[in-house]
């Protein structure tokens, strides 16, 4: 495949960088995608085609450049390659590792990662996001193609980062199609940080159930879908799959099975999300759930995975469920699974099992959830008894049943046990039983 660079052209970016185009990886509808050499190290490079390569464009990148990646999970711009107006130009990025995967390969069943590590990848892109919006851009045209994460971890890397801009900015693009909040489509708002978490909560959705949360019977029902059926759909007359009011639209069984399959599966905590985002947050942008109450939702998934023991599927511990009294039924066997011990730690639950960290983001609400603080361990002298050792640097504080305080300097371990406690310092974290 050929693309307007050959292989071995050599390239000098603005700051001095020389770099030569290895291969073409890919073209899409603004420019070409090549991967690039600088001192034994590989880039990728975004070409413009003539047509794209204007001067507002320009002005982006260099602004996006100059500020800076919002995160190490974006596939940010970090150099030009411009030589004057009227010809084609591009800009320097990370190179994708080969390991990351689109979710759409994950719709394609090309890549099936865990609970775990799908509950990871979605922290981290909401991480990401936030982030972003944090820096005061909005994104602009967040979807499935603009996303890849590694299966085997969670880790995420956010792509085509060269339309960003300023929220509220009447520059760049507006979105993809199916993605777009209702009150762009309608022509009624211009992309902002409101209309991105719209588009973000659809990809979420479509992340854990595999489907649009607004296709249902209605898409199914739909001979031609022309401009006037996806202005309905997706813009005059919005319809959530799940909306607990209106069953019109719900997911038809062999048509739409995903979702039918997954809703089910998940925690009340996520299902609620999804309810709000798709049924408030269609016509009221200002109620839409943000980046960091996904992120607490999610902490809480990761924190919260059960195994079968009977067959050693994944199961999502769900509070309500346990306050209701309701069991905890496997989905692959159908067996009830026992819920184990767990540390309440403000809005974060944790259930203790035998791999189990704590994390910077459990002890001070921080939304770090990699560095690790804590883990649980078996007493040496008594493989019956567990505990929770200190990995972090400060002292905690370890309160018994009957107030007695006891210290935990860093390397040493706190007793697991019913109504005891443990002072981190910021929070205090208590000690519950399982079901």
């Amino acid at each position: 495949m050929e693309g307007q660079l050959r292989c071995g052209t050599a390239l000098t970016s603005e700051s001095g960088g020389r770099y030569t185009v290895k291969q073409l990886l890919g073209a899409g509808g603004q420019g070409e995608v090549y991967s690039v050499e600088s001192e034994n190290k590989l880039y990728a490079l975004k070409w413009y085609y003539k047509n794209t390569a204007t001067k507002n464009q320009k002005e982006i990148l260099d602004n996006l450049i100059q500020s800076g990646a919002p995160d190490d999970s974006f596939l940010w711009p970090q150099d030009m390659i411009f030589r004057a107006f009227g010809e084609s130009f591009g800009y320097i990025m990370p190179l994708r590792p080969k390991n990351y995967r689109s979710i759409v390969d994950m719709m394609k069943r090309k890549a099936e990662p865990s609970f775990y590590c799908l509950c990871r990848a979605a922290y981290h892109l909401t991480r990401g996001y936030n982030a972003l919006h944090g820096k005061g851009y909005s994104y602009r045209d967040i979807s499935f193609g603009n996303v890849f994460f590694d299966p085997g971890t969670g880790d995420v890397l956010i792509c085509d980062n060269d339309n960003v801009s300023y929220n509220g900015a009447k520059t760049g693009v507006y979105g993809t199609p199916r993605f777009m909040a209702p009150e762009i489509v309608t022509g009624k708002a211009k992309p902002s940080r409101n209309t991105d978490l719209f588009s973000l909560a659809v990809l979420l959705f479509y992340m854990f159930m595999l489907n649009h949360p607004l296709e249902g019977r209605r898409e199914a029902r739909i001979k031609c879908m022309d401009i006037h059926a996806m202005n309905m759909l997706y813009g005059t007359d919005p319809l959530f799959i799940f909306d607990p009011d209106n069953k019109d639209n719900r997911p038809l069984a062999g048509y739409q099975d995903n979702a039918l399959i997954f809703w089910d599966l998940y925690p009340q905590q996520l299902r609620e999300l999804f309810t709000t985002s798709f049924t408030v947050g269609l016509g009221q942008p200002n109620r839409r759930i943000t980046e960091g109450k996904w992120m607490e939702t999610f902490a809480n998934l990761v924190s919260g995975i059960m195994r079968c023991p009977n067959c050693g599927s994944e199961v999502f511990y769900d509070a309500q469920k346990e306050e209701s009294g309701a069991a905890h039924t496997c989905w692959g066997c159908q067996k009830v699974v026992t819920v184990p011990p767990k540390i309440v730690i403000g809005k974060s639950t944790v259930l203790l099992m035998s791999n189990t960290k704590l994390y910077r983001h459990h002890i001070e609400g921080n939304y770090d959830m990699e560095t690790k603080v804590g883990e649980v361990v078996q007493n040496p002298a008594n493989p019956k008894l567990w505990g929770m050792k200190n990995l972090s640097g400060d002292n905690w504080t370890y309160i018994k049943a009957d107030g007695t305080q006891v210290p935990v300097p860093p390397g040493r371990s706190a007793a697991i046990a019913v109504d005891t406690k443990i002072d981190f310092g910021q929070m205090t974290g208590e000690f519950h039983g399982g079901a």
